[in-house]
């Protein structure tokens, strides 16, 4: 996952200046939050995210149905 550095802030400044991070949100949708020197968390907006959720269930939904409707291909692929 490559993030620009500045969405990048450490958890220590997380945690003392919140604010920052929502900024950051609001700006760039999302930010890496680091714990000792590695991403370990990422705060992104509610609507990217809801975005992101729709598009996977989307994915989910097409990827179901090329399986059905293809389903004796991968079983004769599969012998």
């Amino acid at each position: 996952m490559l993030v620009p550095t500045d969405c990048i802030v450490s958890i220590t400044e997380a945690n003392q200046n919140f604010s920052k991070v929502a900024r950051l949100v609001d700006e760039r949708s999302q930010v890496v939050v680091m714990k000792n020197n590695k991403p370990k968390y990422l705060v992104i907006d509610l609507e990217q995210y809801e975005k992101e959720q729709a598009a996977r269930k989307e994915f989910d939904r097409l990827a179901d149905k090329i399986l059905v409707e293809r389903i004796q291909l991968f079983r004769k692929l599969a012998e």
